[in-house]
């Protein structure tokens, strides 16, 4: 933690944030999540299975999905060689590598219940597992389909944040911004947008979080289609109001955003969040423009590319207008 800050905020603290001022560390992680660890209750009551598949990357549900089918056929060929290969009928018994190669295959077949005859089980220990396995299989690619319509399914905002916020000199004064964008095909509309500052302060030499509401120029808009600023003017009424360089680098800050919007092919609101600290903010930068015509001003490129690109600009001229 940076140090605290002990100069009086003008700002009412409030306390409607959900977290308590004695919360540590990061409070929303830039994925949107909570920063919050569970104790008290076991693993398989702290976590939703369901939630955690969903919110995966696609590439991880999908190397998931691939690396437990090869470990359960896995297991289930051992038991399978376990039992004896002498009760599968159809076994290249010509060395042990390709009698466990032909028993892995057979589970896969019975997994999926495909099953090609070739290999068939004898007796009642090998139809036993076989049976048990095909039962396994079926739940399995149950679970696995509706997983799949899940993440489908699922309304998603389908925002893009920048990774840094700017603080850029805006009407003769200064304003804290940042940016986002949608990056699919999707119809967001009545885009709505939650601003607050958590600060570490000071109290009786005892450090603390104070949570602020950050007033925004424009907090609604009717059509989410290209990228959007944030703009928090930093005047007399912001709890950033006096704030130098020093402050925003050495002050424990962090910025939480809360996007809502309605999606209209699905027909129902989604939300998304996401959070800058104490080091993604930078003092005195504005962002450079991310959308322009295209060669026969026909449309409107809006390059997801740039949304991070920022140029330096001088405050300190600006403050000594102001002074």
């Amino acid at each position: 933690m940076a140090r605290g800050f002990r100069q009086k905020i003008r700002q009412k603290n409030t306390d409607s944030s959900g977290f308590g001022s004695n919360a540590s560390g990061r409070f929303i992680n830039k994925d949107g999540l909570p920063n919050v660890r569970r104790k008290g209750i076991n693993v398989f009551n702290r976590l939703s299975w369901y939630h955690t598949m969903l919110n995966l990357s696609t590439f991880r549900f999908l190397s998931y999905l691939v690396i437990g089918y090869i470990l359960i056929n896995i297991i289930f060929a051992l038991i399978y060689y376990s039992i004896g290969v002498q009760h599968l009928t159809g076994i290249d018994k010509s060395n042990p590598i390709n009698e466990f190669i032909d028993v892995f295959f057979f589970s896969s077949q019975t997994f999926t219940t495909v099953g090609y005859g070739r290999i068939a089980p004898i007796g009642f220990m090998a139809s036993l597992v076989a049976t048990f396995e095909a039962f396994l299989g079926l739940l399995a690619f149950a679970i696995a389909t509706g997983l799949f319509y899940g993440r489908f399914s699922r309304p998603r905002a389908y925002l893009r944040f920048s990774d840094i916020a700017v603080i850029s000199p805006f009407q003769d004064s200064t304003a804290l911004m940042f940016r986002l964008a949608p990056y699919k095909n999707n119809a967001l509309t009545d885009a709505d947008v939650i601003v607050s500052a958590a600060i570490e302060v000071i109290e009786d030499g005892i450090p603390k979080s104070n949570f602020y509401r950050l007033e925004t120029r424009l907090n609604k808009i009717s059509t989410l289609a290209l990228n959007w600023t944030v703009v928090h003017l930093i005047d007399e009424n912001s709890p950033f109001y006096g704030f130098s360089e020093d402050d925003f680098k050495s002050i424990d800050i962090e910025i939480i955003v809360q996007v809502r919007a309605f999606d209209e092919v699905f027909s129902n609101t989604v939300v998304q969040r996401s959070s800058y600290a104490t080091g993604e903010i930078i003092y005195g930068a504005k962002f450079v423009p991310m959308y322009y015509p295209n060669k026969d001003n026909q449309s409107t490129i809006l390059d997801l590319d740039k949304i991070n690109k920022y140029q330096k600009v001088d405050l300190s001229v600006l403050a000594e207008d102001r002074g």
